[in-house]
């Protein structure tokens, strides 16, 4: 029997049958202390508390170490049961169920969740049947009576929901009595009243049950001086009709789910979600944006689910972003539900609230899954909410829903875009039997075409894969082709019906937004992409933050954004077209809007670049456009943070810019986007821009910004070893250069052409061509280029061997670097000064010069010259033989490398190759 703990009643302890003694009044106390918070531990200056509240002597500890002492030998015969000094405190350590107050929580929270009324019934029988009189006997203290009011409250709410499980099965009579009962006790509960009236009325004591209404009203008036609530006086007034709905309900149970989607594929993750949920919470909200599948996932999942709810199945498409923009009335909706559920027309009231009340009295303790498809808002979903645990409601909409996720414990389920496979299986398994042999698995790359001008959205593979079953009988090529045609355009998804026309389906969603959202969508339809910042954001729309950012939330709300990063807001490639379509009818505002935006990157990234690298040569800028609010990084640290966030949209923006002939923004851009792509080793992005950048100066005809940009090339194809090409890009710079007498761009010219010899092993030529770029540097007076000409001297001294002027050269730019605080040249000097402490065989020294290039590059975010200076550190490192210091630094330099896709990644792997080689 083992042992068992009784406080709904006087306290009692048994072991194995036997009534232990617990004690007098004071150490049953601290038992109780003990079993409440059973299996924590209870600190001992909280049990004097509980104990002796203000009344507690100056040997309070004294007497409660010898109560525990005495109730350990009392319980000393079981060993299901232990009391032990813990932390300054007390823990009894037993099994919940072995003491009734616990078993009660379990057995009424398992009632609540019983899948019939019959097995409901008998665990709440169960459970109240625990009670043998007061809780806790006579025992009185301030906190016991705080214990007692809550235990009390637990077991009237379990009266009650006792109550209606045993009306709903149709044993008013049985009951009858004890509601009378209960009722002379709690005059004003207004729930406890209406089931008191119902059971009269069942019983055929109609006249009784209108006079408990009278009463109560009565009451409820004279004590709170207010009148029953709506559910009390609808039940009022379907006993003076002798309202049919009042019967004991027949069973309903309703099938209304849609037929199951043909040939779903995918949603793995999303569908674990739903099956994990089921237990866990009563409503499930499943958003995204449109197209996206909702209703395609919630149904397949609903129809898998439907034996979990053996009481039927409800569905209901809210309309809420239609072709119509009329979203379905809640008591239209009510109306609806209650008649699927069995209630009769006739027996429906008019009110919403009484609506409400009824639905939720119908569903109580019934197992019924409710999918509310295409909701417009939370407001539209709560009246319909069932209430009940044992109902789970599905709701899909492209709105979040968050007022429901935070006021009523709603589960967010969001469905993204399908991954490319799924995307590639959802396509061939509609598209007809003229793909029947094309494997999604091993597809040719006209399905991958097809995939990605479907932006992956579902409704366009469904469209997509309906042209294709239906067409000509065609395949993927074909289909590839059309789609290619219509490229800028949805016309290619458009089915001549609203339900199912990619084109309309967004129209509802942007119909549904605040003039200020729309336009801010139409907006985005100019933005570069691909994803676009709150800042970014603000420009486009010429507001303040504040406001932009309420604007970012609607428009994430309604599915047509997706903060898929903390402040960086992004939409599927279809979406995209369907704002520049938008854009494109009011284009004045677009061209504002691009013009703002383009402003505000390249303000933005010029500050930055000067940030990073101190002695990169300005740009004139005209001011920014008004509206613009450039966003200039504070320090080194956010100007690295901005350029990670945005460098692939600066590089749209200058294909953006060009294609809408501001080529002034467009070259400006291109250029001040030279530093952080070559950080990044982003050599093809580097040589595209500055392509397009060059294109923009040309028919601006700017033969200085034509000299930029050609250096710029030059510089993208020396680091790729193309030196040729680099030669030929050099010299048409320098020529530019020098007809507009530009004497600082001739100067680094000779710089990187010096740069460029000396990586093809021609010191000599390379020494010359630095010569020459200190001889014009010393001309323009500017300290950054001069210092940066002495160490490319003494770099290539070194390389002749001319070790002391090398030196003294490099030394001479280390202190200019640092009057200027150019960390990144400070950085590459160092390199410079640990080849020539390498070349003399002062390798310690060497390799702490290069350690300290290599940190301070890191510092800039230079991953390329960080490894360069690794690599350097391996070659002093093994001279020192210290082979696996070597090694780490080579592996280092190697995985920047590889990441940077350089080819000088293989004259690493060529070192490690033969490190690991082993001697002859």
């Amino acid at each position: 029997m083992g042992v068992q703990f009784r406080v709904l009643g006087d306290v009692a302890a048994h072991v194995d049958g036997r009534l232990v003694d617990v004690g007098h009044a004071r150490q049953r106390c601290v038992l109780l202390a003990l079993l409440v918070d059973a299996n924590r531990v209870v600190p001992a200056d909280r049990l004097v508390d509980r104990v002796w509240a203000q009344r507690a002597p100056q040997r309070a500890r004294g007497a409660l170490y010898n109560y525990v002492s005495r109730l350990r030998q009392g319980l000393a015969g079981s060993d299901e049961v232990a009391i032990a000094r813990r932390s300054g405190g007390y823990v009894l350590t037993v099994d919940p169920l072995a003491v009734d107050l616990h078993l009660f929580q379990h057995l009424t929270t398992q009632a609540r969740a019983a899948t019939d009324d019959e097995q409901a019934a008998a665990l709440f029988a169960q459970a109240l049947g625990l009670w043998h009189g007061e809780a806790f006997g006579t025992l009185d203290t301030p906190w016991l009576n705080g214990v007692r009011n809550t235990a009390n409250q637990w077991r009237t709410a379990a009266e009650l929901d006792h109550a209606d499980v045993e009306l709903r099965r149709g044993r008013h009579g049985d009951i009858l009595a004890e509601l009378a009962s209960r009722e002379a006790a709690l005059p004003l509960d207004e729930r406890l009243a209406g089931q008191h009236m119902l059971a009269l009325h069942r019983s055929g004591r109609q006249a009784e049950a209108l006079d408990r209404y009278r009463r109560t009203r009565s009451r409820l008036a004279e004590e709170l001086g207010i009148d029953p609530g709506a559910a009390l006086q609808a039940l009022h007034q379907q006993i003076l009709t002798a309202d049919p709905v009042l019967d004991v309900p027949a069973a309903r149970h309703p099938r209304q789910l849609p037929a199951p989607p043909r040939a779903f594929t995918g949603r793995a993750s999303e569908l674990a979600r739903l099956n994990a949920v089921v237990a866990d919470a009563p409503i499930v909200v499943v958003s995204g944006t449109a197209g996206v599948g909702k209703t395609t996932l919630a149904v397949h999942w609903a129809h898998r689910a439907a034996a979990r709810f053996p009481d039927g199945q409800l569905y209901l498409d809210l309309r809420g972003f239609g072709p119509d923009g009329e979203a379905v009335p809640p008591e239209v909706a009510l109306r609806w539900m209650l008649e699927a559920l069995g209630v009769p027309a006739r027996a429906i009231p008019a009110e919403p609230v009484a609506q409400a009340a009824l639905y939720r009295s119908t569903m109580s303790g019934r197992r019924i899954l409710v999918v509310l498809d295409n909701a417009r808002d939370a407001a539209q979903v709560r009246p319909l909410l069932p209430g009940s645990a044992t109902a789970l409601v599905v709701a899909t909409s492209r709105d979040r829903l968050l007022p429901l996720v935070a006021a009523e414990g709603a589960v967010p389920i969001a469905v993204d875009l399908p991954s490319a496979v799924d995307a590639r299986r959802m396509l061939v398994g509609r598209a007809g039997p003229s793909w029947a042999g094309v494997d999604p698995d091993a597809a040719p790359a006209a399905v991958d075409e097809i995939v990605a001008r479907c932006a992956r959205l579902p409704l366009a593979l469904t469209v997509a894969a309906a042209r294709a079953a239906t067409g000509p009988g065609g395949g993927p090529d074909q289909l590839a082709e059309e789609l290619r045609s219509a490229a800028g355009s949805l016309d290619a998804f458009d089915v001549g019906d609203p339900g199912g026309d990619v084109r309309a389906v967004f129209f509802w969603s942007y119909a549904t937004l605040s003039e200020p959202a729309a336009r801010l969508f139409r907006q985005l339809g100019v933005h570069p992409g691909p994803d676009v910042s709150a800042a970014a954001a603000a420009a486009l729309a010429g507001a303040p933050p504040a406001a932009v950012r309420g604007l970012l939330r609607e428009l994430t709300r309604a599915s047509l954004l997706t903060e898929h990063r903390p402040g960086r807001f992004a939409c599927h490639d279809l979406l995209r077209t369907y704002a520049d379509e938008l854009a494109a009818e009011v284009r004045a505002e677009g061209n504002a809007a691009l013009h703002r935006v383009l402003d505000h990157y390249l303000h933005t990234a010029h500050a930055a670049t000067l940030t990073l690298n101190p002695s990169w040569e300005p740009l004139p800028l005209d001011a920014p456009a008004p509206g613009s609010a450039p966003t200039p990084p504070a320090d080194t640290e956010r100007a690295l943070a901005w350029y990670s966030a945005e460098l692939s949209v600066l590089v749209a923006a200058v294909n953006q810019a060009h294609a809408a002939g501001l080529d002034t923004l467009a070259w400006r851009l291109a250029w001040t986007l030279t530093d952080p792509l070559e950080r990044e080793g982003e050599w093809v992005r580097w040589a595209d821009v500055h392509r397009i950048g060059l294109s923009a100066a040309r028919r601006l005809g700017d033969r200085l910004a034509q000299a930029q940009l050609h250096r710029g090339l030059g510089r993208v194809s020396m680091w790729q070893g193309h030196y040729e090409d680099a030669t030929d890009q050099f010299h048409r710079a320098l020529r530019l250069f020098t007809e507009v007498d530009h004497v600082a761009g001739q100067a680094r010219v000779w710089h990187n052409l010096c740069q460029m010899y000396d990586l093809r092993g021609d010191h000599a030529a390379a020494l010359d061509c630095g010569r020459q770029s200190l001889r014009l540097s010393r001309q323009t007076g500017d300290r950054a280029a001069i210092a940066k000409e002495l160490n490319a001297v003494g770099w290539c001294l070194a390389g002749l061997g001319d070790l002391t002027p090398a030196l003294r050269h490099c030394e001479e730019a280390l202190e200019l670097w640092q009057q200027v605080h150019d960390t990144a040249q400070e950085a590459a000097t160092w390199d410079s000064v640990g080849y020539i402490h390498h070349q003399r065989g002062q390798f310690e020294a060497a390799v702490a010069c290069f350690r300290r290039g290599a940190a301070l590059n890191q510092e800039v975010g230079d991953r390329f010259h960080a490894a360069h200076a690794m690599v350097h550190s391996g070659d002093s490192l093994l001279a020192l033989n210290e082979p696996a210091q070597a090694r780490q630094a080579w592996r280092e330099a190697e995985q920047i490398l590889a990441d940077l896709a350089h080819p000088w990644r293989s004259d690493v792997a060529a070192r490690l190759t033969a490190l690991d080689r082993p001697a002859p």
